[in-house]
C-alpha cells in the first residue's frame, strides 16, 4: 500500500507503529514459506486467499475511508498500479515457494527505492545526480552479494524478489504521479479495493498460459492457479496469514498518518533486522557471510538516498507487499 507524508507531526508514536508494522510483516514472512515450501500450497492460491481475508479484515478501515475518495479522473492509472503491486506479490511470495530464504528475501526486496530513482528519471522527468547514480551503484553491489552471484549458493530464483521490487517500485512512481492530483484516501482506497481482484485477474492470466503453454512455467506455476482453498492445518495457516497483513496494513497507515514518510524509512529498514533474526530462530535460515556487508550496502545506500531527497520534497512515498 502507498503512503504520502502525514500533514502531522507525531514521531515516537509514528516510529511504534512502524515497528509494529516491521513485526508482523516478518509474521507474514515466516508464515508464507511455511505454507508454501513446507506445506506444499501453491503460492498463487496462498496469496489469493490471503488477500481475500485480509480485505474483509481491513472493512472497517475501506468503510471509515468512504466510497466518495473513488472519484477519479485516472481510473486505468488506478488499476494498473493495483495490478502492478499484485504482480510484485506474487513474485515475491513465489520466491518464497521457491526456497530462497527470508534474509535474502527481504534484503533484496529492499532494492526497491534504486528503482523509483530510474522510474522517477524515466516517468518524471526528474534530474540524474552523482549522488543518486552512486547511491544505486552501492546498493546494487549489496545487492550482488546478498544474491550470491558467481557462489555456489546462488540459484535464478534469488531474482524474483528483485522483480518484486522493480514492480513495486513502479508501483511507487506512478504513486507520485496520482499524488500531484489525488488525494491520499483515495490511493489508499484504490489499493484496498483493487489488490484481490487482481490477484483473481492474474490467476486467470497464469490459467490461460499454463492450458496455452503447458510445461513452460517452472515450479507449483507449472499447475496453474487454483482458485478452492486448501484444506486442513493450511487453511488456518492462510487464515491467520490475511489476518496478519491486514494487521500489518493497519500499523502501516496508523505510521504514515502521524509522522512524515522521511522519519519512518530508518524505521522501515529495520524489517531487515528483524526478519533475519525471526528466521534464524524460527526457520533457522543462517544468513551467508556475504549477507552481512551486502545489507549494510542496501540499508546505508537506501538511507543516503532519503537523506538526499529529504528537502528536495516533502512528499514522499512507500509501498509494501
Amino acid at each position: 500500500m502507498s503512503q504520502l507524508s502525514s500533514p502531522t507531526n507525531q514521531p515516537i508514536q509514528g516510529a511504534v507503529y512502524m515497528l509494529g508494522a516491521g513485526i508482523t510483516f516478518a509474521v507474514t514472512n515466516l508464515l508464507t514459506p511455511y505454507i508454501t515450501y513446507t506445506l506444499g500450497v501453491p503460492s498463487t492460491a496462498v496469496v489469493f486467499w490471503q488477500y481475500v481475508i485480509a480485505t474483509v479484515f481491513a472493512l472497517p478501515l475501506i468503510l471509515r475511508i468512504g466510497f466518495g475518495a473513488l472519484k477519479t479522473r485516472h481510473p486505468i492509472a488506478h488499476e494498473l498500479r493495483a495490478f502492478l503491486s499484485a504482480l510484485g506479490v506474487q513474485f515475491f511470495a513465489f520466491g518464497f515457494a521457491s526456497g530462497v530464504p527470508v534474509w535474502q528475501m527481504v534484503a533484496l526486496s529492499m532494492t526497491g527505492p534504486f528503482f523509483i530513482i530510474a522510474g522517477a528519471v524515466l516517468v518524471l522527468g526528474e534530474k540524474v545526480t552523482p549522488q543518486r547514480l552512486l547511491a544505486t551503484l552501492v546498493g546494487f553491489i549489496g545487492a550482488v552479494l546478498v544474491a550470491g552471484v558467481g557462489t555456489e549458493s546462488f540459484s535464478w530464483a534469488s531474482i524474483l524478489p528483485i522483480i518484486a521490487a522493480a514492480l513495486w517500485g513502479t508501483v511507487s512512481v506512478m504513486t507520485k504521479w496520482l499524488a500531484r492530483e489525488e488525494a491520499p484516501e483515495s490511493l489508499t482506497l484504490y489499493m484496498l479495493v483493487l489488490i484481490t481482484p487482481n490477484h483473481f485477474l492474474i490467476g486467470l492470466i497464469l490459467g490461460v498460459i499454463v492450458t496455452a503453454f503447458p510445461g513452460v512455467l517452472p515450479g507449483s506455476l507449472a499447475n496453474g492457479f487454483d482458485f478452492m482453498p486448501p484444506g486442513g492445518d493450511a487453511l488456518w495457516f492462510i487464515v491467520l496469514l490475511g489476518l496478519v497483513t491486514a494487521g500489518a496494513q493497519y500499523f502501516l497507515s496508523l505510521s504514515y498518518k502521524v509522522a512524515d514518510a522521511t522519519f519512518l524509512q530508518p524505521f522501515d529498514d529495520l524489517k531487515l533486522p528483524i526478519n533475519t533474526i525471526l528466521a534464524w530462530i524460527v526457520l533457522s535460515q543462517v544468513p551467508s557471510l556475504l549477507f552481512w556487508p551486502g545489507a549494510l550496502l542496501i540499508m546505508g545506500a537506501s538511507l543516503f538516498i532519503l537523506r538526499q531527497e529529504t528537502g528536495r520534497s516533502k512528499t514522499g512515498s512507500l509501498q509494501t507487499a
